[in-house]
């Protein structure tokens, strides 16, 4: 039953009164407990405990609307309609799913071919928030208040950020079919990695007990060599094929799973292991160092020959001797 309007005011007009009682009581209580008695304390409990009741009742009367009107919401408080914050708690639970995903593969990386699935469902969820939907003014008012309404714009920044880490890790080069799945090179790469790392493990078990002696990987690098090289030799074609797809944008690398892949097992080889792959090409190698060393012989034979054709002697021609004898004669007889 609602209450009388006059009532109403007249509650209203004896708040501020009851206040100033209050405080008035409280003054009286501090003055009786510096006094010290023992009737001033018995009038100071009472006094407390019908304090306490008169706070209770004025508490009851604010919760209840009593005197001071129902409590109601502001009228400019923006609220999501249910539609909308569906959207949003999906987009919440699709990020904390990604974030949990880029986190467990961040060592090892294995970001795409883990999380590649767990990203494009979050596209899809910022696509469902940012797009209206059959143009309608509830999806564009969803839009405006999950992605424009404040400074902060946590939806919007939380979306970069997925975005640019996938950028980033040039995941892409390493999915195929709308980026739905890994390609088949990198299916490949990934199985050749496991299998060099397996022939790495089972090689070096029989060093793991002898503590003592050097550790000495012969054997990984006997064995292994193989796996090694059809490895590097993969590598190598992707690169030059990521090469050529992106002429457009120079300097791009290959997706972060292949490339961490790739580092590991070559800080393995060559550092851990200390193992080197001999060249094959050994017959032009040879043939290259043979004839750069008879270079300075070449050069210096030459030099000398060419220095020899001009020291040759000057001959004289049978007529300029004729006349030289001619004169010789003439000047005997004279």
């Amino acid at each position: 039953m609602d209450a009388d309007p006059t009532v109403a005011r007249r509650r209203s007009s004896r708040l501020p009164w009851m206040l100033v009682m209050l405080l008035l009581w409280s003054g009286l209580a501090l003055g009786a407990l510096s006094l010290g008695s023992s009737q001033h304390r018995v009038f100071h409990d009472l006094l407390s405990e019908q304090q306490l009741l008169e706070v209770e009742d004025l508490s009851l009367s604010l919760l209840q609307g009593g005197g001071l009107g129902p409590l109601s919401l502001p009228p400019d408080l923006p609220e999501l309609d249910p539609e909308c914050r569906e959207r949003l708690l999906d987009f919440a639970n699709s990020s904390a799913e990604l974030t949990g995903c880029l986190v467990r593969s961040a060592r090892p990386v294995r970001l795409c071919q883990t999380c590649h699935l767990l990203f494009q469902q979050v596209v899809v969820k910022m696509d469902n928030i940012s797009r209206a939907v059959g143009n309608t003014s509830e999806s564009q008012s969803c839009a405006r208040s999950l992605l424009m309404a404040d400074r902060m714009q946590i939806v919007l920044v939380l979306s970069e950020f997925f975005n640019n880490t996938w950028k980033e890790a040039n995941c892409a080069n390493c999915l195929s079919n709308s980026s739905e799945e890994l390609s088949n090179s990198t299916v490949y790469f990934l199985s050749l990695f496991n299998q060099t790392l397996t022939c790495f493990e089972h090689n070096i078990q029989g060093h793991a007990n002898s503590l003592l002696q050097p550790k000495n990987y012969s054997e990984v690098c006997r064995n292994c060599q193989e796996a090694y090289k059809a490895l590097s030799s993969l590598y190598s074609e992707m690169q030059k094929t990521n090469e050529h797809e992106n002429k457009a944008e120079p300097g791009t690398h290959l997706c972060i799973d292949v490339e961490d892949a790739m580092n590991i097992t070559r800080k393995l080889w060559s550092r851990t292991f200390n193992c080197s792959v001999p060249c094959s090409d050994t017959v032009p190698v040879i043939a290259v160092s043979v004839f750069i060393l008879f270079l300075p012989v070449v050069f210096y034979l030459s030099s000398f020959l060419h220095s020899e054709q001009k020291k040759r002697k000057v001959i004289l021609p049978k007529r300029l001797k004729s006349s030289t004898s001619f004169a010789n004669i003439q000047e005997n007889s004279n």
